[in-house]
């Protein structure tokens, strides 16, 4: 794993596909930092901010999360500072929490090999609240940075925050632009509510989960295609 530049005030830590990382933001502005997505687990949220320490970058005082599924989200009771989430993806997580307490960590274990893998070792699985919940969107100032957060309509879940850095015109999407989960299947309408909005931002770049980061008329065709 290695963390890449991609802009004045960001950087970066790939997806990885054997265990379903999904990319892992970094934002630092003059007065402070702030993370996009939490990580799958403990170790995956560590090996990030270790990368960070090497690079000589604060570690984030906020982490936003883009939707609730535990590849983005379940390394945040990890973090540094406090964590960011529309009320939507906070009741997926508080449900997750539920089904653990009652059943145990193993229906989530067989999800998917990825998932396996990530814990293997018998790691624990530990899934927490948001500290701060919001609805429709927020604009948070690091200091000479500013980025803007939105819930937007979505193909993939019900719950997806978009997070727009402005100075740098880049927009990380999480998973939005995918299908349906689990389905795979992905909603016209939805989609084209979702390629709307990006338009409405105007972004140069789009950061997806999973992809690599690319100028937005190439998420556009993909998520219309």
């Amino acid at each position: 794993m290695e963390l890449k530049k991609l802009s004045e005030h960001i950087w970066y830590i790939p997806f990885e596909e054997e265990r379903d990382r999904p990319n892992l933001g970094y934002v630092r502005g003059d007065k402070r930092s702030l993370a996009i997505d939490a990580g799958h687990s403990e170790a995956h949220t560590k090996e990030f901010y270790g990368l960070l320490q090497k690079e000589g970058l604060p570690l984030p005082d906020l982490t936003v999360l883009t939707h609730w599924h535990w590849d983005h989200t379940f390394g945040m009771h990890a973090i540094n500072g406090l964590s960011i989430a529309n009320s939507r993806t906070n009741g997926h997580l508080l449900e997750c929490i539920s089904k653990i307490e009652a059943n145990g960590p193993d229906e989530f274990l067989n999800l998917y090999d990825s998932i396996r893998k990530e814990y293997e070792g018998n790691r624990e699985v530990i899934v927490v609240p948001a500290d701060i919940v919001f609805d429709g969107g927020m604009t948070i100032d690091l200091g000479g940075c500013t980025v803007k957060i939105m819930q937007s309509p979505s193909p993939h879940t019900d719950d997806s925050t978009l997070v727009y850095v402005c100075e740098d015109r880049t927009l990380f999407l999480g998973d939005s632009t995918c299908g349906e989960f689990p389905k795979g299947t992905k909603d016209r309408i939805k989609a084209e509510k979702l390629a709307e909005n990006i338009r409405k931002i105007d972004p140069e770049i789009c950061v997806e989960g999973h992809w690599t980061p690319v100028e937005t008329e190439d998420t556009l065709s993909d998520l219309l295609g």
